[in-house]
């Protein structure tokens, strides 16, 4: 029994140190490396969605679609020379966290923002009647989305607001707009 004891204390010892190394290899980080969300988080399927190209981003979903997650994995590698664990990842978030494509240009801002509205080729009209009284605005910068907007705007009692709109979109003065909206707050 003697005998056995000095071996086990050894490779108690051995494994003890095994323990340790690992512990503290799994505890350095590469200097510089920057932490990754975690896997099948929503912040690495966007950070992973904002790095492929609108062809990569539509043919690796549909990869995910048909069940091909392996193929998706690898245009993934491919597409951005990414680890194979961190693409696996990535895929994986993606797949759990569907993301739609967002090109990485700045957006232009709204025509509203730059200051002129915009000019479309065609003439909208707009017409507002309640009882005998009607009213008819036409312009090249009101569409449907825009009146949409006035309408809405009239209808949940903003009607200033509405009415500095339309002036805004059409050449009506501010007493005219005032008399249109008047017609459209039901």
């Amino acid at each position: 029994m003697e005998s056995l004891v000095i071996p086990v204390l050894i490779l108690l010892a051995v494994l003890a140190g095994i323990l340790l190394a690992v512990r503290a290899m799994g505890r350095r980080k590469s200097p510089g490396a920057e932490p990754l969300p975690a896997a099948g988080s929503a912040d690495l399927a966007r950070t992973a969605s904002a790095r492929l190209s609108e062809d990569e981003h539509r043919r690796i979903y549909a990869l995910i679609a048909q069940g091909q997650a392996m193929a998706a994995i690898k245009l993934f590698y491919e597409s951005t020379g990414d680890g194979l664990r961190a693409s696996r990842d990535a895929v994986g978030a993606l797949a759990t966290h569907p993301q739609p494509y967002r090109s990485a240009e700045v957006p232009a801002p709204a025509p509203e923002e730059a200051g002129e509205p915009e000019r479309f080729p065609y003439r909208y009209r707009a017409i507002a009647s309640k009882g005998e009284v009607t009213r008819e605005v036409s312009s090249n910068m009101l569409n449907d989305e825009i009146y949409g907007r006035i309408r809405t705007l009239a209808r949940s009692g903003e009607t200033e607001a509405a009415a500095t709109a339309l002036t805004r979109h059409s050449d009506v003065s501010l007493d005219q707009a005032r008399e249109f909206i008047a017609l459209l707050d039901d």
